[in-house]
């Protein structure tokens, strides 16, 4: 998911950009009493205000990328009813949204590069919203796939350039809990399709994708385009307009400024860094790191499991798939948000071992379920352990593997190599989406039990690896980061 400047895809790479916004305020204002001192508050409030409508524009794009990515769970079977799709044409239109949003982005870095942050993400939403016309107007799979393929195209732009766009606009002291709000929304609107599905048609759920793109595509008429961007290109009239907008009127916005026109001429002064050069014996490790990360947290079935969920329930045993997909729905946004607070509290490893732990327990008591039921025993117990166990892996799975592979991506590659290395860290995130969501339908026709115990066979593993390779980044600088990998 090669990029000119590449950042944390799905979770938001704030990491990178530490230094470069700070909201100064004019040293040459002076508190001498406190009427000098509201106007100074009112001015933050202000400043604050811009940032967080900024914010809430762009993350309809992440509400867009939840909604694409839940849609094909609750539409399984009305789909293949509809328009007669075999088990290998319903699986190509659930993974096809992987490979257009893996081209997608490839492409974005060099998109919101030549068009601007929000040049991209209105494109973005040009192709989302042809895509779910497509969907809702197909009466085969060809139109069907394309508007899927359409789709996934724009959340991959969308999964680029969202937490870029946040994390050059927010103050540092807010980025953090900002830029979490981009993972949040990707599971509420993965959410609300679940839930959506079980009451709507499969056209009338493609309709409501629409919704997202319009709020935003309106919004970004109101929401000034990133300074830093604007900056870089060389709009210096604009790029002090921007930057006035967001800090507020009477801010001391120069020293602000110069700092980014600093961080733009470093990052230009660095050497260019070849995809040949990540072998080197200095950045290896951190490769190794990222791309297996990326690799475990695949491997373990999230796509899945995801994507067909409600077929899952079903083959369980269930009268119908609803109950469990509504279920599946309301557990992803209070354990991610969860999962937020305790990123740096309990450290990135511990919740890497505890969600990888989970996501075991919990494909291991699926597995087991479809295995008793093969062997007609304890027949009552199958559909609520087969529940139990696919709600105790994405309950796991969202409290840890689902960002903090993102999250530590970000944080151990040097800056001048962080492009290389994250484009092929995306692919293989993306590539590795894809071969689970195209093969989970054959493996649950050859054996549900022996589908979910492969995934909890990839989730020891990923335990060792945690264990073994990855280290602990929380409360270190970048600089601590890499140079402990180094070592």
């Amino acid at each position: 998911m090669a990029i000119t400047e590449h950042r944390d895809i799905e979770k938001g790479d704030n990491k990178g950009l530490e230094d470069l916004i700070d909201p100064l305020l004019d040293d040459g204002l002076k508190k001498v009493d406190d009427d000098e001192f509201k106007v100074e508050e009112v001015e933050q409030n202000y400043s604050i205000s811009m940032v967080l409508v900024s914010t809430a524009v762009a993350v309809c794009g992440s509400l867009e990328f939840g909604s694409c990515v839940g849609y094909s769970a609750p539409v399984q079977t009305d789909i293949s009813i509809d328009l007669n799709l075999s088990v290998a044409e319903y699986s190509l239109f659930g993974s096809i949204v992987t490979i257009g949003a893996m081209i997608g982005a490839i492409m974005s870095g060099r998109i919101a590069d030549a068009i601007g942050r929000k040049g991209a993400m209105a494109l973005s939403a040009v192709f989302c919203m042809a895509g779910w016309l497509a969907i809702f107007s197909s009466m085969g799979s060809i139109l069907l796939d394309t508007g899927r393929f359409s789709t996934g195209f724009g959340i991959g732009i969308f999964s680029f350039v969202v937490p870029i766009y946040i994390a050059e606009i927010a103050p540092k002291n807010l980025r953090g809990g900002l830029t979490a709000l981009n993972q949040l929304m990707i599971v509420t609107g993965s959410s609300i399709s679940f839930l959506l599905g079980t009451v709507v048609s499969w056209r009338t759920l493609a309709l409501t994708g629409l919704v997202p793109c319009i709020l935003l595509l309106v919004g970004l008429l109101f929401i000034p385009e990133s300074p830093r961007w604007l900056a870089k290109v060389g709009r210096e009239a604009e790029f002090q307009d921007s930057l006035r907008k967001l800090r507020g009127a009477k801010a001391n916005i120069f020293a602000e400024a110069d700092e980014i026109h600093e961080t733009i001429f470093t990052l230009q002064s660095l050497p260019k860094v070849r995809l040949s050069d990540l072998i080197d014996a200095k950045y290896i490790k951190a490769v190794i790191i990222a791309v297996g990360l990326m690799v475990c947290q695949q491997s373990g079935g999230i796509n899945g499991i995801g994507f067909y969920a409600s077929e899952t329930f079903q083959t369980a045993g269930l009268a119908s798939g609803k109950a469990g997909t509504v279920a599946y729905a309301l557990i992803q946004i209070p354990v991610t948000m969860l999962g937020v607070v305790l990123m740096d509290k309990s450290g990135r490893r511990a919740l890497l071992l505890v969600s990888s732990s989970g996501t075991f327990l919990g494909c291991f008591l699926a597995g087991t379920s479809f295995f008793f039921k093969s062997q007609a025993i304890f027949l009552e117990r199958v559909p609520l352990l087969a529940v139990s166990g696919v709600l105790i892996f994405i309950a796991s799975f969202s409290i840890g593997m689902g960002a903090v592979p993102w999250l530590i991506m970000s944080e151990i590659f040097p800056l001048h190599i962080k492009g290389a290395a994250g484009s092929v860290s995306v692919l293989v995130n993306w590539f590795g989406a894809w071969v689970v969501s195209y093969s989970f339908n054959f493996l649950i026709n050859w054996s549900p039990a022996g589908t979910f115990w492969l995934f909890s066979g990839f989730s020891v593993l990923t335990i060792i690896f945690v264990a073994k390779l990855v280290p602990e980044t929380k409360g270190k600088s970048l600089e601590e980061i890499q140079a402990s990998i180094n070592k």
